[in-house]
């Protein structure tokens, strides 16, 4: 021990003249002095802030890809970044500005789709005439400004915020799940010194209870009320907020309760360190192990862009991806959470039920060849086919296509309901896009609870309402709305009321500039649907909902199926084909009802879960689920997207559309396409749309050209399409994350 003492203390003045350069001594500084500092240039700001100016640097690209968008030119000022001159809109932050010219300002709290908080000092830059360094944040940028990002001042002014921030900051790095895309690492690598001078005890927060998806580790946050502000402002419950003062400040809820928001898992994306995190993705694996994918959503009909990361042949995790006209940077609690359904109760083998009512795994001839046999010995006109909720555009091209040549023309997709009518696509779309919603300023729900049926679409709703204080009214069973809204009546009657102008709400719909209608795809399944939609029809023309320039009539859908669907032609009655069925070939459809389904009936289920279909069939082929194959979908905007693979099949499943290629051969009635670029080209004759990949098509058709129905009006109350927001279909039913939520949450 004493020899490596005496070998530090001979070391010592050699590791000096390395790491600082020799000052010769003074009379007003005859010692010299440690400084926290760790850059030479900040340990005397103040004299060395004339030596900082630079020369301007070259342009650069601004900060992410942002965009710069004048309402009117005339309002642009220019500001000047480091000595290089930007014209931005008035109005916009010294931080905003900073980010158009290319500079990345180091932030905590800011969050662009939040409102500006300004508690963690980390934007401090120096603004000339300036006294002392400003928050750019919240600091409004002014014409002629000149912004200094990389001066001495600001420099010092960064390392001494980031100082006060690891105060209290546990040392957690090598045991935290945020490690390696924590913010608080990399601006405390960047802009923070290399040693601190706080050495009392730190302090320590009790961990809150939010549920069983967000983990919080309360001592490691930074009180940058991001997950506030998000909760109120964004996900619009009441859950989070700040407690206590000073050191005793803490982020929790008032009461002892859980977070409800189906949006409860963005918090830990905008979380800058590690104090919210996923509780089901805990430990489990390191950022940098991850191989990201990227693909869209297919639990709902929003078709959110998400990114899949996985490693080796699992799905570990679903993070959002940036889309400014569907989902923003935001996803749904299922969108997010359900990926653990992707591995359990999966079927991997083809299998045929026995004599004694169990299966038993077969070989694909095996299997194919039983399934041809007895499509043959059945009449064309007794074969149905029937697409799942989560069937692409390719596999249902090709069930139409097979069911087609065996004779049979009885193809439909769960959820479109009885006789469904798509010969006008507005008929069937979100017709003002999701992003369109902004502009609109009164809103009539329709059998339709956005909250639970397509949360991105709720969201955008209730963005709008805090921006524009537009009027929403609702028509349905009680619901829970998370924004103002005047709950006008629970079924047709209250519709009748306002289609013949005796409703109060009628003056609303006629002052509204761009008034919006929103029917739910519930109401499908309903037999009196197009006398509802006639009497929407009617509320519509004399509101002017409809103009050249707007198109406020619009359908939400429930099913990332139902769009390419209807485009494609699947619109077959389904209670009458069930009833004379005697082939049934079920394509991962799971919640059509067989309870009129002969029991002599032969029943196939093709899908990737042991679901409700599988109790009734007699042969089971496996096929990939969405995380596993590259498939066609189209959103209920009507926007096509594709989904790309992450992981590796599952056994010997194969894809849905492959499946029904290899039963057309062995059938005798041979597909026209081997391979996905064949399927496409036999789309593009059927409903070319499809094949225009994140494109919205309006129709050319006047939708005066809809005949008329003259059909009796029920005035049953309108029903709920959605009983359990986490359970909706075959992968969200298998994930034991979402069986936590229903349980617990629900109960809330």
């Amino acid at each position: 021990m004493g020899y490596i003492l005496r070998a530090l203390r001979r070391s010592k003045p050699l590791l000096q003249s390395h790491l600082y350069q020799p000052r010769l001594p003074s009379p007003q500084n005859p010692t010299s002095i440690r400084c926290i500092s760790s850059t030479r240039d900040v340990q005397k700001p103040e004299s060395s802030a004339e030596a900082a100016a630079e020369e301007p640097s070259a342009p650069r690209t601004p900060v992410g890809g942002a965009r710069i968008h004048f309402p009117k030119p005339d309002d642009a000022i220019e500001v000047f970044v480091d000595g290089y001159p930007v014209k931005i809109p008035k109005g916009m932050t010294v931080l905003q500005a900073c980010e158009v010219a290319g500079v990345d300002i180091p932030r905590f709290c800011y969050h662009s789709r939040l409102s500006i908080a300004g508690n963690c000092r980390m934007c401090l830059v120096e603004v000339e005439k300036s006294p002392k360094p400003v928050a750019s944040c919240a600091m409004p940028a002014l014409a002629g400004m000149k912004i200094k990002t990389n001066t001495p001042v600001a420099k010092k002014a960064r390392e001494g915020v980031m100082e006060f921030l690891l105060m209290n900051h546990p040392l957690d790095c090598p045991i935290c799940d945020q490690g390696g895309e924590c913010d608080l690492q990399d601006q405390s690598m960047a802009f923070g010194s290399d040693r601190g001078r706080f050495t009392e005890m730190k302090r320590s927060v009790v961990d809150k209870n939010l549920g069983p998806l967000v983990k919080t580790v309360m001592t490691r946050c930074i009180q940058c009320t991001r997950c506030v502000r998000f909760a109120t402002e964004v996900a619009g419950v009441q859950d989070l907020g700040m407690l206590g003062r000073g050191s005793g400040e803490e982020i929790g809820t008032y009461v002892e309760k859980l977070m409800t928001s189906e949006l409860s898992g963005n918090v830990i994306d905008i979380c800058p360190v590690g104090a919210l995190t996923s509780k089901p993705f805990a430990f489990k694996a390191r950022n940098w192990e991850l191989k990201g994918t990227e693909s869209i959503d297919v639990t709902d009909a929003v078709g959110s862009n998400i990114k899949i990361d996985s490693r080796g042949p699992e799905v570990m995790r679903i993070l959002p991806r940036l889309n400014e006209d569907i989902n923003e940077e935001w996803i749904s609690d299922k969108t997010r959470f359900c990926y653990d359904g992707l591995k359990r109760q999966r079927l991997s083998d083809p299998m045929i039920r026995g004599p004694d009512g169990r299966f038993k795994a077969v070989t694909w001839r095996d299997a194919l060849a039983v399934v041809a046999e007895v499509a043959h010995q059945v009449k064309p006109e007794e074969i149905v086919g029937i697409a799942g909720q989560l069937s692409d555009a390719e596999s249902m091209m090709a069930l139409k296509d097979f069911l087609n040549k065996m004779g049979s023309n009885k193809v439909l997709c769960e959820g479109n309901g009885l006789s469904p009518q798509a010969d006008l696509r507005p008929g069937y779309l979100l017709n003002t896009n999701i992003a369109g919603l902004e502009k609109a300023d009164c809103f009539l729900l329709v059998g339709t609870q956005p909250r639970v049926e397509a949360s991105m679409v709720n969201a955008r709703i209730r963005k709008t309402v805090r921006a524009t204080q537009a009027k929403v009214a609702y028509i349905g069973p009680p619901s829970d709305f998370n924004y103002d809204h005047q709950h006008l009546g629970t079924g047709p009657q209250t519709l009748l009321e306002i289609a013949e102008g005796r409703h109060p709400f009628c003056s609303t719909l006629l002052s509204a500039k761009n008034p919006a209608i929103i029917v739910g795809a519930g109401l499908f399944e309903r037999k009196d649907k197009d006398a509802i939609f006639s009497a929407v029809e009617t509320i519509a023309k004399f509101s002017k909902v409809v103009r050249p320039d707007w198109n406020g009539l619009s359908v939400l859908l429930l099913n990332a199926a139902q769009a390419a669907a209807l485009d494609l032609g699947l619109l077959s009655n389904p209670i009458d084909s069930i009833q004379s069925a005697k082939f049934l070939f079920l394509m991962g459809a799971d919640d059509v009802s067989l309870e009129k389904l002969p029991d002599d009936a032969f029943v196939v289920y093709q899908g990737h879960h042991g679901d409700r279909g599988v109790y009734r069939a007699n042969v089971i082929f496996p096929s990939v689920a969405f995380s596993e194959k590259e498939g066609t979908y189209e959103n209920t905007e009507g926007c096509s997207q594709w989904t790309v693979p992450a992981v590796p099949t599952v056994g010997d499943a194969r894809d849905d559309w492959k499946i029904i290629r290899a039963l057309s051969e062995v059938a005798g009635v041979r597909l026209p396409y081997d391979n996905l670029g064949a399927v496409r080209v036999r789309i593009r004759m059927v409903a070319p749309n499809l094949l225009h990949v994140d494109e919205r098509e309006q129709s050319t058709v006047s939708a005066a050209l809809k005949p008329e129905f003259h059909q009796q009006m029920s005035l049953a109350s309108f029903g709920t399409a959605v009983e359990n927001f986490y359970m909706t279909d075959s992968v969200s039913r298998a994930s034991k994350i979402m069986a936590q939520c229903s349980s617990v949450l629900l109960k809330t």
